[in-house]
């Protein structure tokens, strides 16, 4: 973790812990620990590796990389989850002090492949209404939809489901941030280039194969970024 946060680009000589182009670190991507009953040792890794983080680099933002499921922490939100947990809590892993911003991951093929667009859709809409609240009035962090995204399917999922679903959590996205909620962002998983064949895994866009999705982004990037503009002229 430190050579890397220490590391000095090739290219401008700049070490990564001063580098203005990265916006955070993520300690770990989709981090599950179900070996712990309650979390406890997650929950302590989770406080150690931020303290040292933050240590190192006072210049960026943190986050934990959280999927955003709930866990023993608040069983009462358990509920929300899509029918099973992984041993993280959204509430209590970003409640730690040196993180800065929360974050969700959304993938409806993923975690109810049995179930048609109407539950999911039910499911998405309950899964970002109660994170953002916990965001705003429990954690009091800005949350970020950190990946979210539809599998391409010759069988089951097309280019139209997978732009229903990006417009879903990006009216959901703006909506919260409108209204000066938590909503932060949302970011798609993946987006790639002409050429990069080898990296496909259905959840790909390619703005030149996908022109409708590729303006239902740019859309969105519009849209917030006038929002930006109003708060910072308010």
């Amino acid at each position: 973790m430190q050579s890397v946060l220490t590391r000095k680009n090739t290219i401008t000589g700049i070490q990564y812990k001063d580098d203005p182009t990265i916006m955070a670190w993520e300690l770990m991507n989709e981090p599950r620990f179900i070996r712990s009953s309650n979390g406890d040792i997650f929950q302590a890794w989770i406080q150690e590796m931020a303290s040292y983080v933050k240590s190192i680099d006072g210049n960026h933002l943190l986050e934990v990389g959280l999927e955003g499921f709930y866990g023993d922490c608040s069983p009462e939100k358990k509920r929300l989850n899509p029918g099973f947990g992984v041993g993280t809590d959204f509430i209590c892993n970003n409640l730690v002090k040196e993180i800065d911003f929360a974050t969700i991951h959304i993938y409806p093929d993923q975690w109810l492949p049995f179930s048609g667009a109407p539950k999911q859709n039910a499911f998405l809409r309950r899964w970002i209404q109660a994170h953002v609240q916990d965001s705003e009035k429990v954690i009091g962090k800005p949350l970020l939809v950190a990946e979210f995204g539809l599998r391409k399917s010759r069988f089951r999922f097309g280019p139209e489901k997978r732009d229903r679903l990006y417009r879903l959590v990006y009216s959901w996205v703006y909506d919260s941030a409108r209204s000066g909620g938590a909503g932060a962002g949302g970011l798609f998983w993946q987006l790639l280039v002409p050429g990069l064949d080898g990296l496909r895994d259905g959840y790909e866009v390619i703005f030149e194969e996908s022109p409708s999705t590729a303006s239902i982004v740019y859309r969105q990037s519009e849209m917030l970024s006038g929002l930006n503009k109003r708060w910072d002229s308010a």
